[in-house]
């Protein structure tokens, strides 16, 4: 899989990487595929309909077996497209002022 590294620090992946989004309380699950990611959050294409899907905070399952994940809130919806906020567990992560007016 080739990879390439944005003068942003956004790490763009050709053909997508492969994961899993699932609910807070496990109550769903999503394939989906990494488009591109940063260290604040990442863009994702979602494999079928959001539609009734809780998306305010979710999780990331980056692994099959679910113990490699990120903590994530949507900041926006085009299509089958979402954008994400990476969440800490201690508080929520704030952007930088420069990198909120380049997004």
């Amino acid at each position: 899989m080739v990879a390439e590294r944005n003068k942003d620090g956004r790490v763009v992946f050709d053909r997508g990487l492969r994961a899993q989004m699932m609910a807070i309380d496990g109550t769903w699950r999503r394939p989906c595929s990494i488009e591109d990611v940063s260290e604040f959050g990442a863009k994702l294409t979602i494999d079928g309909s959001v539609e009734g899907l809780n998306l305010k905070e979710f999780f990331l399952l980056l692994s099959s077996t679910g113990l490699a994940y990120r903590r994530c809130e949507l900041s926006w919806i085009n299509g089958d497209q979402i954008g994400v906020s990476f969440l800490r567990l201690d508080k929520k992560k704030k952007r930088p002022a420069a990198q909120v007016e380049n997004a």
